[in-house]
């Protein structure tokens, strides 16, 4: 491919003063004169009638290892930045005195001091998550000057919120048809990779599923909790067929493309996606029939998954699974639910959220059905639709030193009082009665809170173990 006199356009996404709303550059005009302290933090802001009241803290450390710390100005960004900006504006408003201060005074390092919530943590909404401020009085325009990157938090936060609100309905619907909860951690499977944004979305996203689930397809998500979470395999797959390896065979073929996948994979679960021409025929006279013996000779350890993908969500999966029953029967469990045989199951990955779960899994249980018989896959119903106003998101300044003095500062626009942000120095703790609150105005003790130091310490930052966080 030919480029011209250009060349192959790569975004250096690493190129620290480039990742700020264009505005920001130029706030540091913008501060009452001897401002030494601007301190900020971050919430999932409580709203009235919200679908979701608690969210699961997900994704800071990634966030600060991939983007804040370490050396990332250097002489040769400044530049770089200067002239952008230049460009942009058609003015000088990039601060190039106060950046090559910072390189000078910390050598590319940023004294900020970033106090959070552990990861893995489920808060109830409208409480500080963490909180930035910066500890050196030159560089007070520092603090909000990364509210840009660090509110792309609320992705992974969300993202691991939802995946928690999938976690509850199957944890109720599988204890109340089970008597257990064995197995919970498998039941919803991340289909998301080929339906998000970008690599880092499927990163991010794939690895906040994973503090509630071992169980996804997101390669991404897997590397991350690798590299940032220091956990060596955070989920798990299993061998599965798309309509491309079926269809290949053509459809006179469809039986001998089903024993196939058995015969490669004689050990271990495999997943066969079965609609490729009818769904309810292929479990009958196929799965049912043809390679019904195949079938029964399998183990649990070498379950069969059979994968509908087409249709109402609720209906084929109904009607799949009396199929199965008159071709390979059932037993009833411990609390009088229906089982398919342990070397059998299915998994339905289409059509699937929030209300389509617990639509799905009622109406099993109201057919006698356990939902032990079940996996669901979901795709862009967990990495994709869905934004910062999810969980409504926000970073807002609360205090402010100038001339000496601190201020608690905040927002309260009469047009929409569910935006007014909170004031003063902030922690969160937990009242009388149990719950957890945050305390405004620097009641309470603010330093107490765990904290990231990016400045003096030259950024150590502690590392929570995805494989941990599945106990929170």
């Amino acid at each position: 491919m030919s480029y011209g006199n250009f060349g192959p356009v790569r975004m250096h996404i690493s190129e620290f003063h480039l990742l700020a709303l264009n505005k920001i550059i130029t706030h540091y005009k913008q501060y009452p004169p001897n401002v030494s302290k601007v301190y900020s933090y971050f919430e999932c802001r409580h709203k009235k009638g919200a679908q979701f009241n608690e969210v699961v803290f997900f994704g800071l450390q990634y966030l600060l290892k991939r983007y804040i710390a370490g050396r990332v100005v250097t002489e040769e960004k400044i530049q770089e930045a200067k002239v952008f900006y230049q460009m942009h504006f058609k003015q000088a408003v990039f601060d190039e005195e106060g950046w090559r201060k910072l390189l000078e005074r910390y050598d590319g390092r940023l004294p900020i001091r970033i106090k959070a919530v552990p990861e893995g943590r489920i808060i109830p909404r409208g409480n500080v998550l963490f909180t930035v401020e910066n500890t050196d009085p030159d560089f007070y325009w520092l603090t909000n000057y990364i509210e840009t990157m660090l509110v792309q938090m609320w992705y992974p936060i969300t993202v691991a919120t939802i995946s928690r609100e999938f976690k509850k309905i199957l944890a109720k619907h599988l204890k109340a048809t089970s008597g257990s909860l064995e197995g919970l951690e498998f039941k919803l499977h991340d289909f998301g990779y080929r339906g998000v944004s970008s690599q880092e979305s499927a990163a991010l996203g794939g690895a906040a599923h994973l503090v509630n689930f071992c169980s996804t397809d997101t390669v991404a998500g897997l590397l991350m909790a690798q590299r940032y979470y220091k956990c060596p395999m955070a989920g798990f797959s299993i061998p599965a067929a798309e309509h491309s390896t079926i269809i290949s065979w053509g459809r006179s073929r469809e039986k001998e493309a089903y024993e196939y996948l058995l015969d490669q994979f004689p050990t271990g679960p495999v997943a066969v996606v079965s609609d490729s021409y009818d769904i309810f025929k292929a479990c009958k006279h196929i799965w049912g029939d043809k390679l019904k013996e195949r079938v029964m000779e399998r183990s649990e350890d070498s379950m069969l998954v059979i994968r509908p993908d087409s249709g109402d969500p609720t209906e084929t999966l109904l009607e799949v699974i009396k199929i199965l029953e008159e071709c390979f029967s059932c037993s009833l469990n411990s609390v009088g639910y229906k089982v398919l045989p342990s070397y059998l199951r299915i998994i339905q990955g289409d059509g699937i959220d929030l209300r389509s779960v617990d639509e799905i899994l009622k109406k099993l249980s109201d057919e006698g059905w356990s939902a032990e018989n079940v996996f669901f896959g979901c795709g862009s119903a967990l990495l994709q639709k869905l934004n910062r106003d999810t969980l409504n998101c926000a970073f807002k300044c609360s205090y402010v030193e100038t001339n000496g003095k601190g201020m608690d500062v905040y927002k309260q626009p009469v047009t929409d009082p569910s935006k007014g942000s909170k004031r003063g120095r902030l922690s969160l703790r937990r009242n009388s009665d149990g719950f957890i609150e945050t305390v405004e105005r620097g009641v309470g003790k603010p330093e107490e809170v765990r904290f990231y130091d990016l400045s003096e310490t030259y950024i150590y930052i502690y590392y929570y173990q995805v494989d941990v966080l599945h106990t929170e």
